[in-house]
């Protein structure tokens, strides 16, 4: 989980910052931590996993959106690692109109160097030195086995995501629930951080095939999902 996460990560690197309101609140938030320990490849600079600002309008704090607090905060971490005497800064962003927008880096002078897929995740960075290389996303390796006669639900996880969080638990529930034809295979991430393995964002499969990419998902359709993609190998073992 997050706090897990945060104590193996802290003495690594890892840096967060908060935004706080008159009321001495939490608004805001950015954490980051050195490449090497993230999901891309890149040497002497620093990757942004979260950037994240307060914006339900009858919920918490209320809605700090346009405020102007991302900006502060991505210049605060931007500071932050040139005092570190890092050659760049990197981010992750999403080509659709969800969290972590890569429109949103852009417009703060983040330029695209890479990305997944059509609609997958965009690197983006915004480089400090003229002799900064340029990063780039490490390749996805698939690790679990799986079996004509089962499904198999694999699970990435180191926790830095509260929300993925919340979708691994729920894989992890329904595949318990559905029986012994689903097989639940968790690959914790922070067993090897900085070794081969960490090399993927914390992503959650079925079978081969992504399930998790975007907004989290309910309870309900991940077990839908799974039961689905059950039915069909019942089906063709009959």
């Amino acid at each position: 989980n997050k706090n897990t996460y945060f104590h193996k990560m802290k003495y690594k690197g890892l840096c967060v910052k908060l935004a706080i309101n008159e009321e001495q609140r939490p608004v805001g938030m950015i954490q980051y931590i050195p490449i090497e320990y993230s999901f891309a490849k890149g040497k002497d600079l620093y990757f942004i996993l979260c950037i994240w600002v307060h914006g339900y309008k009858n919920k918490g704090v209320g809605n700090y959106h346009k405020r102007g607090i991302g900006k502060e905060l991505i210049l605060a971490a931007e500071e932050d690692v040139k005092q570190k005497n890092a050659k760049g800064i990197v981010a992750w962003g999403i080509p659709l109109p969800f969290f972590m927008r890569a429109s949103w880096f852009k417009k703060h002078g983040y330029v695209k160097v890479d990305q997944q897929g059509f609609l997958g995740p965009v690197l983006l960075w915004k480089s400090f030195s003229e002799d900064a290389i340029a990063p780039s996303w490490n390749k996805n390796v698939f690790e679990s086995q799986t079996y004509p006669d089962r499904v198999t639900v694999t699970g990435y996880i180191s926790g830095w995501c509260p929300a993925y969080n919340m979708v691994f638990e729920r894989a992890k529930r329904a595949s318990q629930e559905l029986g012994d034809q689903v097989i639940f295979n968790e690959i914790n991430l922070l067993d090897d951080v900085k070794g081969e393995r960490q090399i993927v964002f914390d992503t959650l499969y079925l079978n081969k095939k992504k399930l998790y990419n975007g907004p989290p998902l309910s309870y309900t359709k991940i077990k839908n999902k799974i039961s689905k993609e059950l039915k069909k190998i019942q089906k063709k073992n009959q």
